[in-house]
C-alpha cells in the first residue's frame, strides 16, 4: 500500500481567483511562444541564434509556472481568513516573540497567498509553522532550527489575514 502526502495549501477566493487568472493568461500564451520559436528557428543556424535560445528558455519557463500553478490550485482549500483571533490557523498574522525578546509578524500560509503584500509568510509545514499551528495567545512552543539545535516562540498575537 502506498501513502501520498499530498500538500493542502490554504488560499482566499481573491488569491485563488488571482492565480487561476495568471494561470489561464499564461496557457493563452502559449502559442504566441511557440509563434515566436518558429520565427526564430527560420532565422537559419540554430547553435548562434540567441532569439531562438531566448524564446525556449522563455518557453520553459512559462511551462515550469503553468505546472506550479495547476498543482497549487488542484490541492488549494479555498475559503474567507479565519476570524478567529486565539489560535494560529492557516491565514492569520501572527505576532511570535522569540527567546531575545524580538517580535515579527508573519503570515501562516502560502507565498502565493502574502505574495503582494509587507509580510514574510511562512508555511504551516515549516518547523516555525508547524510549531505554532493551533497554538493559543501566551502559549511558548519550541521548534528545531535547520543547524539542529531549537529555538522557543512565544505566540503574542493572532489577527485575521486581510489581504
Amino acid at each position: 500500500m502506498t501513502v501520498t502526502d499530498t500538500q493542502v495549501t490554504w488560499l482566499t477566493q481573491d488569491a485563488f481567483d488571482r492565480l487561476k487568472s495568471e494561470l489561464d493568461q499564461l496557457i493563452a500564451n502559449r502559442p504566441v511562444i511557440a509563434a515566436e520559436i518558429n520565427a526564430r528557428r527560420e532565422e537559419g543556424d540554430l547553435k548562434e541564434n540567441g532569439g531562438y535560445h531566448a524564446a525556449r528558455e522563455e518557453q520553459g519557463q512559462q511551462e515550469a509556472r503553468i505546472r506550479q500553478l495547476q498543482e497549487l490550485l488542484r490541492t488549494a482549500q479555498v475559503g474567507t481568513a479565519p476570524t478567529s483571533t486565539d489560535v494560529a490557523s492557516p491565514g492569520t498574522v501572527l505576532t511570535v516573540r522569540y527567546d531575545d525578546d524580538d517580535t515579527e509578524k508573519v503570515l501562516l500560509g502560502s507565498r502565493e497567498e502574502g505574495s503582494h503584500g509587507d509580510l514574510q509568510v511562512i508555511s504551516p509545514n515549516s518547523p516555525l509553522g508547524a510549531a505554532l499551528l493551533g497554538a493559543k495567545i501566551g502559549e511558548t512552543r519550541e521548534y528545531s532550527l535547520p543547524d539542529g539545535g531549537t529555538m522557543k516562540v512565544t505566540l503574542a498575537g493572532v489577527e485575521p489575514f486581510t489581504g
